[in-house]
């Protein structure tokens, strides 16, 4: 199986890109974040040119999440039980079941600032769903949670962690939120980075941030030990943040030696 995780921040305004890239790369499943179009106005016919399913999630403008498959798409779950607001739910999160493995696209709320209530609605978006992914792993089904985080594991996972001192992204208790989550079993899939020693995914639009690798990792794929230990391959598609209008984040690949059907 070919899984990809993908910001795509406006999927209208990256469709031919997300095109071309589904064209040239052919996960069989993809997660997709900050899709920011209504779920009516989603490109399902196309991308069903190139044999892909989708359920999504979206509430207009902002956020919205997507799960893409060429496998098979079942089970699906919008949202999540106990899923907090600011103040009601948002469009962050969507599961489905694709060729036996669960798969799961999320978008982390920002926190914007330590001192803000939208960083306590973090925290305890990321405790809810620790919880439910608690009870989802004991189907035993393979799992994968795959999306903008919006936090950075590690200090090596900012390009100068002194820059990022008392703001968000970095801070003990949302790496606690992450470690949390591998607390459950799953495993941190890290990608090759392609440039750089390390695998950021993310560049802020100023100029020179991409080029010079000023980035940071808050793009994730967290998997069950079924899905990790027969990963084949990983990597941070860079080409995909280059040319005009692009993403401002780029996509993460993984190739794991499962037994899938059906994918051409």
């Amino acid at each position: 199986m070919r899984l990809a995780t993908w910001n795509v921040n406006s999927v209208k305004a990256r469709l031919p890109r997300l095109v071309d890239w589904l064209a040239d790369v052919r996960p069989d499943v993809v997660c997709l974040q900050e899709t920011k179009c209504p779920d009516g106005a989603f490109p399902v016919a196309e991308v069903g040119e190139l044999g892909y399913t989708v359920a999504s999630h979206s509430d207009g403008r902002w956020n919205g999440v997507a799960v893409l498959s060429r496998v098979g798409l079942d089970d699906v779950v919008v949202g999540f039980p106990g899923e907090p607001g600011f103040p009601l739910p948002e469009a962050r999160a969507i599961s489905a079941t694709c060729a036996g493995v669960r798969v799961w696209s999320v978008y982390v709320p920002n926190g914007r600032t330590p001192d803000s209530p939208h960083y306590e609605y973090k925290l305890a978006w990321l405790a809810a769903l620790r919880d439910v992914l608690d009870s989802e792993l004991k189907s035993g089904l393979p799992l994968a949670v795959c999306g903008d985080f919006n936090v950075a594991p590690t200090d090596a996972d900012v390009w100068d962690p002194a820059l990022f001192v008392d703001s968000t992204h970095v801070t003990p208790a949302e790496r606690q939120a992450l470690a949390e989550l591998r607390d459950l079993g799953l495993v941190d899939v890290v990608p090759t980075p392609m440039k750089g020693p390390h695998p950021f995914t993310y560049w802020d639009y100023r100029a020179g941030m991409f080029h010079q690798n000023k980035g940071m990792r808050i793009d994730l794929v967290y998997a069950t030990d079924s899905i990790a230990s027969r990963v084949t391959g990983a990597y941070v598609d860079r080409e995909a943040r280059k040319g005009k209008g692009p993403s401002d984040h780029a996509p993460i690949v993984v190739d794991a030696d499962l037994d899938v059907a059906g994918t051409g």
